[in-house]
């Protein structure tokens, strides 16, 4: 019997589907699979000093870059066995459901809206939105002295600077770029008035930069970051909040904070209780 040439190509394509669900393609991995194999890839930030920084010399520290890494012990990881991949505000729930990363440790504030797309472990920390400024700036207090054309820099994915334009100062104007160093450049070289992010994240940009950036005025939100993972994938969840438990609970939360961000001048607070939600 002769085959016409849609047939063979329909029998290929079946036979390729087969073969690739054999081999166990299409197939989502857990992170903790990941770790029982002995690696983990963890999304952290690049550009954010005593947070989440990658060094001239190609190592990682910070915070974040310790929580992680406690983590990954916990779940049977070493350190040398942990490839960290930047993981951009814009992009974090992106890599995590593509599953390029096993989790990510990013300042990443819990929202109800991201928990649609992914599962968080944590809080490990609760920051608050603050502003940066020059240090030569006294027109710049707080959100309600935006107002009057300033403008304002955060990055793409996040939410402070629409939240400052909502609440505080409608009429300013916003800037965005896919870092928040660009932000602190372009504050910086005088193109924008202010940058506006997590009051953490700005304490160790002005300690980067002494004498010439300052945070100024209270925190005026709440920011819980947590620890995001694929959705669903709540073995592994529960594994990193008894991690974050730990670290807490044997001082090394504590030791990680005051190594990394304590030289910014940033007072420690109390450590966050973790939501088993």
């Amino acid at each position: 019997m002769r085959i016409n040439r849609s047939i063979r190509v329909g029998i290929g394509v079946m036979a390729l589907a087969v073969v690739a669900s054999a081999c166990g393609g299409g197939e989502e991995k857990s992170a903790s699979q990941s770790a029982s194999e002995g690696k983990l890839t963890v999304g952290i930030k690049y550009d954010q000093p005593g947070l989440g920084l990658r060094n001239p010399d190609g190592s990682f520290s910070g915070f974040d870059v310790e929580v992680a890494e406690y983590v990954a012990g916990k779940l049977g990881v070493a350190p040398e066995n942990i490839q960290f991949k930047e993981s951009p505000s814009a992009q974090r729930e992106t890599l995590i459901q593509n599953g390029e990363v096993d989790y990510i440790v990013a300042t990443y504030s819990i929202t109800d809206a991201r928990k649609e797309k992914v599962d968080f472990a944590g809080p490990y920390f609760i920051a608050g939105q603050s502003l940066l400024v020059k240090s030569d700036n006294t027109d710049i207090t707080g959100p309600d002295s935006l107002n009057g054309g300033k403008k304002l820099c955060s990055v793409t994915g996040s939410t402070p600077a629409q939240k400052v334009k909502d609440q505080y100062a409608q009429d300013v104007q916003l800037q965005e770029f896919d870092t928040y160093s660009a932000c602190v450049e372009a504050l910086r070289n005088g193109a924008v008035d202010a940058v506006t992010t997590d009051d953490i994240i700005l304490a160790g940009y002005a300690a980067q930069y002494p004498g010439e950036l300052k945070v100024v005025g209270q925190p005026f939100t709440e920011e819980r970051y947590g620890i995001g993972l694929a959705k669903g994938d709540d073995e592994t969840r529960a594994k990193i909040n008894d991690a974050i438990e730990a670290m807490i609970a044997d001082g090394s939360w504590a030791r990680a904070f005051n190594e990394t961000v304590g030289a910014s001048g940033y007072p420690i607070p109390a450590p966050p209780t973790v939501d088993r939600y």
